[in-house]
């Protein structure tokens, strides 16, 4: 009888031991990547409010958030204000100003301006038919054609691009419009795309549970070492004044 109970015993320890490492794993598992929803959350809000940031602070406002194109017709106040060569501080700053439970200095902002350009120029009509004094003015299709802009050689509106762009400062752009509205006289289709991202090294990251393989056993990494967190937001540029 007592060689019976130590041998339910050791089976039991058998099998706690075998059991345990991978329940704990699973349970960091889950853990992680409920932190991971969440700051990807913080993620999104960064490139919303930097999105929504430019898009009502556009060439009208005092103090514009411009990328690296100038109007093709500049009202007469503006001034090149919050911009791309200093890091947009102004937008960034927004962008990270309602941000919490990650370090607010490690998510960086970018952006690029889309818009209709007909040939060489951008800032160019919406096609359509419109009343210019009297006159009706047709804007073919064929030539204000809508041109996306990219941040680091990736269009950020792809999935399939957005996650080869990089997450550092300074990440080179290039703009097809500038940061011009839409008004009575200027029928103009122009938007901005931020981007933010975030790098993150999740606690227990590379860890990993063996599995079967054509070698014998390998490690299969549950929890990846480095986490790079993206979101792409789409504004519409809006009229200051």
């Amino acid at each position: 009888m007592l060689c019976r109970d130590r041998s339910k015993r050791g089976q039991t320890m058998v099998e706690l031991a075998l059991a345990l490492p991978l329940f704990i794993v699973v349970l960091f598992g889950v853990i992680v990547f409920g932190i991971t929803i969440f700051l990807h959350q913080q993620v999104t809000n960064a490139a919303r409010e930097g999105a929504r940031y430019a898009a009502i602070h556009s060439a009208t406002a005092q103090c514009p958030t411009v990328p690296t194109l100038d109007p093709m017709s500049a009202p007469l106040t503006y001034v090149r204000c919050d911009r791309p060569d200093m890091g947009w501080p102004n937008m960034t700053a927004a962008a990270r100003e309602r941000l919490f439970g990650l370090n607010k200095t490690e998510v960086r902002v970018a952006a690029c301006w889309s818009g209709y350009r007909q040939a060489t120029n951008w800032d160019a009509w919406v096609p359509g038919t419109y009343d210019v004094g009297g006159t009706a003015v047709v804007v073919s299709p064929a030539d204000s054609v809508f041109t996306q802009c990219d941040i680091d050689a990736q269009d950020p509106t792809d999935d399939g691009q957005v996650d080869q762009i990089g997450c550092t400062t300074g990440l080179a752009t290039t703009d097809e419009a500038s940061a011009m509205s839409e008004s009575k006289e200027n029928h103009t289709g122009n938007t901005v795309t931020a981007y933010a991202c975030y790098v993150w090294n999740p606690p227990l990251g590379g860890i990993g549970i063996p599995i079967p393989c054509s070698t014998g056993w390998c490690s299969m990494e549950i929890i990846q070492k480095t986490l790079v967190l993206r979101a792409v937001v789409t504004e519409a540029i809006q009229r200051q004044q």
